[in-house]
């Protein structure tokens, strides 16, 4: 069991940082000024990216990464590791269309002080945009890694021993399912419930700095 909350928080955790930083990337990209097809060719990458993870199964992402690309590729690493590359680079799909409504959010006058004092574009982004663009998405960002928590339930499908597997195992060794499974959604509740709690004391203190 210790195991198995050990992994689930890896990889939940693990995943949604990585697909912070690759949802913040692609957003980005998104929101490129410029009309020319040079200044085009990373939106329409990162459309092609987020239909591709947002359109196919989380499990169904999991199994061709560890059954078909990592073969192909030669690549043999853990599979915990294997777990959290696939869930961030979900992950990361669905944060960057929350942080291009998050960057939309930003009053444009912010993006033009950061040119007007010399910042280029992803100077401008990183130091003034997307700070605010994060406190303004918070919410939607705890209920990503909610979701991300509770998703991991798949990753036994690639050997890897999560909260599901080890109830699941208990459950098989006594032939009792019954209190494992009910100890298993109550696991996952006190998670979910102490994730909304930090979201909302985030929130609150977000918005005193701001008082202030």
């Amino acid at each position: 069991m210790l195991q198995g909350l050990e992994n689930t928080a890896i990889i939940a955790v693990a995943g949604l940082v990585l697909g912070f930083v690759i949802g913040c990337l692609l957003a980005t990209f998104k929101l490129l000024p410029g009309k020319k097809f040079w200044a085009r060719l990373p939106g329409r990458f990162t459309d092609l990216y987020v239909a591709l993870f947002r359109g196919t199964p989380m499990v169904v992402q999991l199994l061709i990464l560890h059954f078909v690309l990592f073969p192909a590729l030669g690549v043999d690493i853990p599979s915990v590791a294997e777990a959290v590359l696939a869930f961030g680079m979900n992950s990361g799909a669905y944060v960057s269309e929350i942080m291009r409504g998050g960057i939309l959010s930003v009053d444009k006058g912010q993006t033009e002080a950061g040119r007007a004092i010399g910042f280029g574009y992803g100077r401008t982004m990183l130091k003034i945009v997307l700070p605010q663009a994060v406190k303004n998405v918070i919410p939607t960002l705890g209920n990503e890694f909610v979701a991300l928590v509770k998703e991991t339930s798949v990753v036994s499908f690639i050997a890897v021993i999560d909260l599901t597997k080890a109830f699941q195992n208990i459950g098989n060794s006594t032939y009792e399912y019954i209190v494992p499974y009910l100890m298993l959604a109550a696991i996952y509740l006190v998670i979910v419930l102490g994730i909304t709690g930090l979201v909302k004391l985030a929130e609150r203190r977000l918005r005193a700095g701001d008082r202030n």
